[in-house]
């Protein structure tokens, strides 16, 4: 694919004019060989494009990019060069609003569009997000790793009795109190817990069982859980949480480790919950080996 044909396919993608949030390209699945280091996004009337390792073909992207924004619908265009430590994004066409926000499915989630690494946003989560939201009425919800708390919106959303939401990051937890208060949700049965996870079961037990808990760890973050040594200690103090009919939404995003990683785990150290389903990833980010994608797997104890 030439940079040629990508501006037909993005100008192709872009059609739809929704404020909702949409991938326009998807180079990270591996369908475009050449591209695979390239997304690019369409959040409202802005253009936000990141780049994962340089490429000789840069410089003529970026001045398709520039190109195309001023042709189009779009005001704003972002680049986010993501193999460059300690910078921040560079606004490249137009400019952006101090207080940003991405619309899914009604939902209003912060964006920080000039951070270099997360925007506050995991747009691939978009389905397991939806499963959380058809399936919390009237759940005591335990949202770990909660990040900026989209999963506890979706399950406040969903008609949750009350959700727990843990994180390490205090900064983090406190854009998902503002995500709370930006969707004009009720605070009461909502908490923000500044906890290691992993050194916290004691703690998280008091506050438990739990209807329904939600695993959506980093897979790797020094210091803080490597999924290769870290989720078993997880799964093993599953059981001590769970209510009886607990319903488990187990996420990975390591393109290294199967759906069995975790399924297998399941099975050895609590197998009280039986796997359901893997949820199928949003269409936009299809990818060449999805083993190598998002695995958004579901568990529900008998």
């Amino acid at each position: 694919m030439t940079v040629e044909d990508l501006h037909k396919h993005i100008t192709s993608t872009s059609k739809d004019t929704r404020e909702e949030f949409k991938r326009l390209f998807h180079g990270r699945g591996g369908l475009y060989e050449e591209w695979r280091h390239l997304t690019i996004d369409s959040i409202d009337s802005i253009l936000s494009v990141a780049l994962y390792f340089e490429e000789a073909h840069e410089d003529k992207l970026i001045e398709m990019l520039v190109a195309f924004t001023h042709a189009s619908r779009y005001k704003t265009l972002v680049i986010q060069r993501r193999y460059i430590k300690g910078t921040t994004s560079e606004v490249l066409v137009g400019e952006l609003d101090e207080e940003l926000y991405v619309v899914e499915n009604g939902i209003k989630i912060k964006l920080n569009l000039l951070n270099n690494r997360n925007s506050g946003y995991f747009p691939d989560m978009k389905i397991g997000r939806e499963f959380v939201q058809k399936n919390a009425k009237d759940r005591r919800v335990l949202n770990l790793f909660s990040y900026t708390c989209a999963f506890s919106l979706a399950a406040k959303l969903g008609g949750a009795y009350e959700v727990i939401n843990v994180d390490m990051s205090k900064g983090a937890l406190k854009t998902g109190m503002a995500n709370h208060s930006l969707n004009e949700l009720d605070p009461r049965g909502v908490s923000f817990l500044p906890y290691n996870i992993l050194k916290s079961f004691t703690k998280l037990k008091r506050k438990g069982p739990y209807d329904m808990i939600i695993i959506d760890p980093p897979s790797f973050q020094r210091g803080s859980f490597e999924a290769t040594k870290d989720y078993e200690k997880l799964i093993k103090r599953l059981e001590e949480l769970a209510s009886e009919e607990c319903l488990l939404l187990s996420c990975l995003n390591s393109p290294e480790l199967e759906s069995s990683f975790i399924i297998d785990m399941i099975e050895e150290f609590a197998p009280s919950f039986k796997y359901i389903e893997r949820l199928e990833n949003v269409a936009e980010f299809k990818s060449a080996d999805e083993e190598k994608s998002l695995k958004n797997l579901v568990f529900k104890r008998e």
